[in-house]
């Protein structure tokens, strides 16, 4: 077949250890032989960014402004075992973060299913798509380690004469520790947009929760936010198709997500949904069966797997072994990036090839040829084979090429 032409080049954002390595597999063994890939390259791999001074990520973020869809690898985000590690000048900040505030834009994450991995938890059978608050909260706060005693205090000085000081805690018996999050009403009212319209997009129920009856000003704030907005854009459109909205503590929605069938968008603030994405995906079958997407209010996407980047494999590679990371998370990124810049370019052929490619994998898992973290979960009596990661992605290309 003659290569497929892209108009508009992808923003490739490339990564770190094992996913950048198996990232490269990927262009060459299902991409490059099919389509004349048109990207804007960005190396985001830790030594980069180092190298850099983290100005290539603010470079990416803006790429993927200007061009519309990008697809990124995994990255490192450094603690100070990794600043000893890659001799760093100081920890950068997490990439994802960055380019997340860049694109004031909401993560969806949903997970890849099949009929013979079943969930962990019985009741649930449709997939539960988390939307995470790409934007500030713990992981744009300010903290302090206080080390004496000492009094700790919230203020706020505005520029119309506003004022506010509120002791926090006292420390009278020594130091402890101190944080201050903060959020703005206009991050939290595009990730409502983004939540109502993805939802109105799937065709999906959207769940929201938050701890309100806690955090009385700041929780609030997103309640209130999400209801006014609700009833003056949505409501009626929502109705019109079938689905709901529906706000709930979170407490209480963790307990109504167990006990629920699934199909259903769950919208959490930034780190709720760092953590019940995980959860999801795990419960699921596996984290490399998770995609992300961000979506941002002005139209922009970003894919990329769920997962990080899978270091104790790298390390085995590094030792010559063969590797045998599962990849699906990563295709399903370029997948997803692909069929999209086919979408807003009026290019048919590349959605249609995002659809075969997938297409293509769930084959490969159902003839049961996967990697070695998958067998254990499939139901009793399907039959399963662990293959490395080159061997399930050349089984990949021969069921993609029966379909070209």
């Amino acid at each position: 077949m003659e290569k497929i032409v892209m108009k508009t080049p992808l923003v490739e954002m490339d990564g770190d250890e094992m996913t950048r390595v198996v990232w490269q597999m990927i262009k060459e063994e299902l991409l490059l032989p099919f389509i004349e890939l048109k990207c804007e390259y960005y190396d985001l791999s830790l030594k980069n960014r180092e190298a850099t001074r983290d100005r290539v990520t603010f470079d990416a973020a803006e790429a993927n402004k200007k061009y519309g869809v990008g697809v990124k690898c995994a990255t490192i985000t450094p603690n100070r075992q990794r600043v000893e590690e890659y001799n760093l000048s100081e920890m950068w900040k997490s990439p994802n973060g960055t380019i997340r505030a860049i694109l004031n834009g909401t993560v969806f994450r949903s997970p890849i299913t099949t009929d013979f991995i079943k969930p962990f938890v019985r009741t649930w059978k449709k997939p539960i798509t988390i939307a995470r608050h790409a934007y500030g909260d713990v992981y744009k706060a300010a903290e302090y380690r206080a080390l004496s005693k000492g009094k700790a205090t919230l203020s706020f000085e505005g520029e119309n004469s506003e004022s506010f000081s509120e002791t926090i805690f006292d420390f009278k018996d020594g130091g402890g520790v101190i944080q201050g999050q903060y959020n703005t009403d206009s991050s939290i009212k595009a990730f409502a947009h983004s939540c109502f319209t993805y939802a109105l997009e799937t065709k999906q129920d959207l769940w929201f929760a938050t701890k309100d009856t806690i955090s009385k000003q700041y929780d609030q704030t997103f309640k209130l936010i999400f209801e006014e907005i609700y009833n003056e854009s949505y409501r009626e459109k929502f109705e019109k198709a079938g689905i709901t909205y529906f706000y709930t503590l979170i407490d209480d929605a963790a307990a109504r997500v167990v006990r629920s069938e699934g199909g259903f968008i769950w919208a959490l603030k930034n780190y709720d949904g760092d953590v019940m994405s995980d959860l999801v995906s795990t419960a699921f079958g596996s984290l490399a069966m998770m995609t992300s997407v961000l979506v941002s209010p002005d139209g922009c996407f970003e894919y990329e797997a769920a997962h990080g980047t899978v270091t104790r494999h790298y390390y085995r590679y590094l030792k010559g072994e063969a590797p045998t990371m599962n990849p699906m998370a990563l295709i399903y990124a370029w997948s997803g990036a692909l069929r999209k810049r086919g979408e807003l370019d009026g290019i048919r052929e590349l959605s249609d090839f995002a659809d075969k490619l997938e297409g293509a994998c769930m084959k490969t898992l159902s003839a049961g040829i996967m990697t070695k973290d998958l067998v254990p979960l499939v139901t009793e009596g399907f039959s399963a084979t662990a293959v490395n990661t080159e061997e399930f992605l050349k089984t990949i290309r021969s069921n993609l090429e029966k379909t070209l």
